[in-house]
């Protein structure tokens, strides 16, 4: 399979991080080609600019002479069959980086489409038929619970919509994150997010 994860926490140091580098390994040992994208390092401006909203529906070459820092996300998409969302949950949903990389890399031409006449979207990225998220929560699930899960809803009922019909789910979230200490609960969890990343990864 070729998996693309996208990362976007600032710190490495941080269970965010070490879920990414636990997630890259379960992909890498399960023989599968990896490519990734660490936001936070590589500079990604989540900003959605005023050319970007003017030729939102223009031509994708040429947005994309515009725009060559989204080059690489755009191939790396239309590359992958299984992408891997690592983030950690802040104000119930997901950090403005990478909010700011749906905005700016799911753009027409690339995830969607909206032929003529028509009043709902086709997806283009149909190539992808496995979503996992990974994801860290200060709170317990019934918080999120409570708030509706809005930072679920924006990946698995917006983001989704953009792949293959037949898409896989997997939603691997890390609750009370900040009662872990460094030992054995900490260490747990983090085997825990193993077995169900290979397990999303091994969905047929």
């Amino acid at each position: 399979m070729n998996v693309l994860v996208v990362y976007a926490h600032p710190s490495k140091d941080s269970l965010c991080g070490t879920l990414f580098a636990v997630v890259c390994d379960e992909v890498e040992r399960a023989g599968h080609q990896l490519r990734t994208h660490d936001l936070i390092a590589e500079n990604f401006n989540p900003v959605f600019s005023a050319y970007e909203r003017i030729n939102h529906v223009g031509d994708l070459a040429q947005k994309l002479d515009q725009m060559p820092e989204l080059r690489s996300h755009v191939e790396d998409l239309q590359w992958c069959d299984t992408l891997i969302l690592v983030y950690p949950t802040w104000w119930s949903g997901q950090p403005a980086v990478l909010k700011g990389w749906f905005d700016r890399v799911l753009m027409n031409g690339v995830a969607w489409t909206l032929p003529e006449g028509k009043a709902r979207l086709s997806p283009m990225l149909t190539n992808v038929r496995r979503l996992i998220v990974v994801t860290t929560h200060g709170s317990p699930k019934w918080v999120n619970m409570l708030q509706g899960e809005p930072g679920k809803r924006t990946v698995f009922r917006s983001v989704r919509l953009m792949f293959h019909i037949r898409t896989r789910c997997t939603w691997v979230g890390v609750y009370c994150m900040d009662r872990l200490d460094k030992s054995g609960p900490r260490q747990r969890k983090i085997t825990w997010v193993r077995r169900r990343v290979r397990r999303g990864l091994s969905k047929r």
